[in-house]
Formats: C-alpha cells, structure tokens, sequence
C-alpha cells in the first residue's frame, strides 16, 4: 500500500510508500504531513555549521567565541563550564500547562537554560573550532572528528597534516580537495579515493602520480588523461612550479575545463546494496539518503557516518546509532530518540536538545545522566510514562500553529522559527541558497553579518606570488581577501604546511575558499532524465566514447534520478556507460 499526501508546507504531493508506514508503525509515530524535502530543510534551519561569533559567556560576561549570533536572547556558558558539574539543568524544569501548546513551553524551557558556546568535546588546542570532536592542533574546522595539524577542514573524519578539505576521510598531507578519501598528497582534486601523489584530478580510484586526470581506475603516471613513462612523469612533476600562484591559478582553470569534457557517474556511490541518494558508500537499503556512509536500512537521511541502522529522517553524526526519527545532530550510540537535536549516548528521547548519556526524556534540555524527565522535571518511571502519553494526545488536542499557519501536532520536529540561527548561517543556506526576502517569506529568520571589520595591512593581489618567496613576517599581517574584501591571517602552522608541499599563499579568505570547493558539491535533491549517451557521443557531442556500450550506436535508454541539476549542463551516464568510459 501506498498513499499520496500534499505537504503542508510546500503544497506538493509527496508518496509514502509502505514500507514507510512500516517504519512509522515500528517507532510509534503519526505518518508526516511535511515531504521530505521541507523536512530536511526544517532540520537543517537548526544547523549553524561553520558560523563564529563573538558574544557575551553569560557566568563571567567575557566576549567568547561561539556559534550562538550576539542578537539571540539565548545565553551561553564555556563549553568546559557548561560540561560540568557547577551548574543543574533541572533548576530549569517546570511542570507541563495543558492549558497551551507543548511546544510553546518547550521554547520556553530552550531559551531560559544556558547552550555550550561551541558544541564540540575532546578538542586539544583546537579553540576556533565547533560542531568537533576529537582534534589537536586544529583550526577553524567545523562538522569534523578526530584530526591532527589541521586548518579549514569541513565535513569527515580522521585527517591529518591538511588544509582546505571538505567532506574528506583518512587522507593526510592534502589541500583544497572535495572528497579525497582513504588518500596521501592530493591537491586541487574532486572525489577521489585511495590515491596517491595525485594534483587537479576528479573521480580516481586508486590511482597515484596523476595530474589533471579524469575518470581513471588503478593507474600511474598519466598527464591530462595520457600515460607516460616513469622519468618524464617526474620531469614533468620537477618542472611543475607548485609553489607559484600563478602556476596554481593557471593550471586549475585548465583543469576543470578539462574535467568538463567527459561524463559524470549519475551518482556518486561506492560499495552499496539496494541503495540510492548522492554520496552514498558501502551502504546497504539505504534509499533517498544523501552523504551516507556505512548505513543499512535508512532512508532521506543526511551527513551520517559510522554504523546507522533502522532510521529515517537522521540529519548529521551517526557512530552506532539506530532507530532514530527525524532528528538533527544525534550520535555515539544513541538510539530509539524521536524529534531531538544536537544529543548523545541517548535512549528513548523526544522532543530534546543538548542531553547526554540519558534516557526516557520528553521535552527537555542539558540534561546529562538522567531519566525520566518531562521539561527537566523529575518523575518516577510510572509517572513518567503516565504523563508523557497524556501529553502527546495532548499535543494533538492543543497544537501549535506558527507564524506562517502551519499546524505542529505531535510528529512535527521542532518548528524553524524557534531556531536561535538565521536562515543564511546555516548549511540550509549552503544547498538550498535563498535572497532574504525568498527566505522571510517562507518564515525563516534572516540577519545580515556585522563581523567586526579589521584594518587590513596587505592586499592579497600584493603577496609574493611564488612561496619561497614569504617570510615569517606574513604572520603578523592581515590580509585583504581578493573575493570578499575581509580579513583574514596566515597562520604559522599553515605557513609551514605551504612550505612543505610547496604551495602558494591563498588570495582568498577561509570562507571564499570554501565557496569555491562547494561549486562542486551537488544539493540533495534529484531530478528525473535520460542517459546522456547516444552510443558513439554524449547529447551535446563533447565527449566520444572510447569503448562501444550495451546499447550499441543507439541513444542509452536507462533513465534514472540523479543530484545533477539540468542548469549544470553536465554529461551524465548511467551506471552501465559510465564503466564502460572508466579506465
């Protein structure tokens, strides 16, 4: 059986299959009235990756640095301080009104207890660096665990001695790459996987001593796609001026010209059974999921990592999580948890935020080793189960409407405007960009950036263009970005990394960088088309195939869902022609 529905939020039918009834009968909640999509986007609203301010520690009143804007009302404690036992959560608690809307005194409840000013643990001189775990020697990283000697890295796991990386996993001495995994030295490169010694590269696997290749499976010592021998690879290497700007810039707008003249696999996946998405590896059952690794049994999930099972609706972390619905930031071992944010070693929570290690919990937040408790109030279990039925039949007698009209029963997540984050610091901003009056009029909020301006001391365009050519006083100077015009430093640990490869100083700020990788990161939505192949070419005839396909001199007639969007103009094959192409 399967029934279709007509988002609340966006007015577009959507289809629930039966095996997603199934799911919703097996976690005990109502089927969702908000597609999939809209869900996603409401869970990323609560998800300010990357976003450093400077705002009053509510114990001390110093200016610290945390992910909260200083314009929202809610305060913040250090996260060494807010770990610890000098303060009790359950100070907070209350008793439920069943004469307004649970969610109204869940808001309420959110915004009167302190958040940790940055939401990271284990972190070793890794001050600048939020949404982490496990780093040292770290530097504005964000959505990251477990790293060594690292600067700019966003999205992964276990890296060490790098710079300028997103979504990147085991690699170390690498820079300014989009998904190089399980890989050493790899530069300027998009999704690549176990590779070495690789410059300008996009989809290789296994593959070492490569520059400015595409597509290429197990090889070494090619040139712009062309083998060559041994010696004239590391001539040419030798020759290569890796540490001049000019050299870099010159060659990398060569590259992704060059990358453009061949097909894209349809969709990025490694490894997997019975799955579909974009970025999906050694999955099993894992349908509409997006940046899912290690995962069985999910579906329109996002960013999990680690062991998932038997979820949907999971935004970000993972690590041995199961059973979880529509939840954002829930990790370590966390499981049976329903509607909650930013928790974990959790069991059996809904509708909570910021707990730790706790179970049997409705409605409550910065909790840490407790159970049963009901907007951080205390219960025995049998009140606690007695209350929290009567509150969620409640929820459905008594819901909450928001600003835009929207109806919030029990089995909504947490509504966006309750977010302490505008629409334009969080990644929904970074897949699903939308101008301030798009995003207002969906009713999200929206701020504009008023980070404290620096007198900058050197226009980029004025650094040295060769690095041989920088000396440590570059250290103490505040650097003019060319895109954006802020300010940003070279630090000594980075200055090093630069020198060692070597490579020049960036032009541009941390952010800009950022942008310019994230052009090649396709959003999580799907379109329907055709294969682009037509036997001898692809539609546009840019590319010649150089081996014949299953479908002859005829136009492929696979058809498929894919993350590529019509506007990219890309060349994109089904699975069976692009692994005839790959070699």
């Amino acid at each position: 059986m399967k029934e279709t529905r007509t988002c609340q939020n966006c007015k577009k039918e959507f289809v629930i299959e039966q095996e997603d009834f199934d799911f919703y009968s097996k976690v005990k909640v109502p089927p969702p009235t908000w597609c999939p999509e809209c869900r996603m986007i409401r869970r990323f609203v609560w998800r300010n990756e990357r976003n450093l301010f400077r705002k009053k520690e509510e114990i001390t009143g110093q200016e610290i640095f945390s992910g909260i804007h200083p314009d929202s009302p809610i305060k913040i404690y250090k996260r060494g301080y807010w770990w610890g036992d000098n303060w009790d959560p359950l100070e907070y608690g209350r008793g439920y009104d069943f004469s307004r809307p649970f969610f109204e005194q869940f808001k309420e409840l959110m915004y009167a207890a302190p958040w940790p000013s940055m939401s990271a643990v284990r972190l070793v001189n890794s001050d600048y660096c939020n949404n982490a775990s496990d780093l040292k020697n770290a530097y504005l990283c964000f959505d990251f665990g477990v790293g060594e000697n690292i600067g700019y890295v966003i999205g992964g796991t276990t890296v060490t001695d790098s710079f300028d990386l997103y979504q990147t996993r085991h690699t170390e001495l690498s820079y300014d790459n989009y998904m190089s995994d399980e890989s050493y030295r790899v530069f300027f490169s998009v999704n690549c996987e176990d590779c070495h010694e690789v410059w300008f590269s996009r989809n290789l696997i296994g593959c070492q001593n490569c520059f400015g290749c595409v597509n290429l499976r197990n090889k070494s010592y090619h040139i712009w796609n062309k083998p060559v021998s041994r010696d004239e690879y590391k001539k040419f290497m030798q020759e290569f001026q890796s540490g001049s700007r000019k050299t870099i810039d010159e060659t990398k707008r060569r590259a992704h010209e060059f990358w453009e003249q061949f097909p894209m696999r349809f969709t990025l996946g490694i490894n997997n059974v019975n799955s579909w998405g974009e970025h999906v590896e050694h999955c099993k059952n894992a349908k509409v999921c997006y940046s899912v690794h290690n995962a069985e049994n999910v579906k329109y999930c996002q960013s999990l990592d680690h062991k998932v099972s038997d979820s949907y609706d999971h935004t970000i972390w993972g690590d041995a999580t199961s059973l979880i619905y529509e939840c954002c930031t829930i990790g370590e071992e966390s499981s049976g948890c329903k509607f909650s944010y930013n928790s974990l070693g959790c069991r059996d929570i809904e509708y909570s935020a910021y707990c730790n290690a706790s179970s049997d919990l409705f409605g409550c937040f910065g909790l840490h080793k407790k159970q049963y408790c009901i907007l951080n109030k205390q219960y025995s279990k049998e009140e606690y189960k007695k209350l929290r039925d009567k509150i969620a039949a409640h929820m459905n007698e008594m819901p909450f409407t928001d600003l835009q009209g929207r109806v919030y029963k029990y089995g909504e997540f947490f509504p966006s405007e309750f977010s302490p984050f505008a629409y334009n610091e969080t990644i929904a901003q970074d897949f699903f960009t939308l101008s301030e009056a798009e995003a207002k009029s969906k009713g999200f909020r929206w701020r504009e950036p008023n980070a404290k301006e620096f007198a900058t001391t050197i226009d980029a365009a004025n650094l040295p263009d060769n690095v041989k050519d920088v000396n440590d006083g570059i250290l103490k100077e505040i650097i003019k970005c060319s895109g954006c015009g802020k300010a940003y430093r070279i630090i000594q640990m980075e200055l090093q990394f630069y020198r060692r490869i070597p490579l020049p100083l960036p032009r541009l700020c941390p952010e800009c960088r950022f942008k310019e990788r994230f052009k090649f990161v396709n959003p999580p939505r799907y379109w329907y088309t055709q294969c682009n192949c037509t036997g001898l070419n692809d539609d546009l005839k840019i590319y010649r195939n150089g081996a014949p396909h299953f479908h002859g001199e005829g136009h492929c007639p696979n058809e498929f869902e894919t993350s590529y969007a019509p506007e990219k103009h890309a060349i994109v094959y089904c699975e069976k022609c692009y692994q005839a192409e790959v070699v």
